[in-house]
């Protein structure tokens, strides 16, 4: 497993049309590659206005050949106005789950 995170700092009044736009990426996402496993969006605890864009893939290789393809497109489609203030990459090496 290959997770993308992004981590923004959005003003109130863009919040609405990031949550848009974020699930419109995920669509995109789960359309065109078969390697997308799944989406979150985070509101930061312990931190005013900063949320997080999670992206599960099956490898590295399925997110960086989506994004290839789509990252200029969503960005131009995209409405809401936000400040990244990173990226961070994620690969999976132990994994321990609960299906409730």
């Amino acid at each position: 497993m290959f997770i993308h995170a992004v981590l923004f700092e959005i003003k109130p009044a863009e919040v609405k049309d990031y949550r848009k736009d974020s699930v419109m990426w995920a669509n995109y996402a789960k359309k065109h590659s078969n390697g997308f496993t799944g989406y979150y969006t985070m509101k930061r605890a312990d931190a005013a206005n900063q949320y997080v864009s999670v992206y599960k893939w099956k490898t590295r290789n399925h997110h960086d050949s989506f994004m290839k393809k789509f990252h200029d497109f969503l960005v131009s489609k995209s409405k809401a106005k936000v400040k990244t203030l990173g990226y961070y990459n994620f690969r999976e090496i132990d994994t321990v789950s609960s299906h409730l």
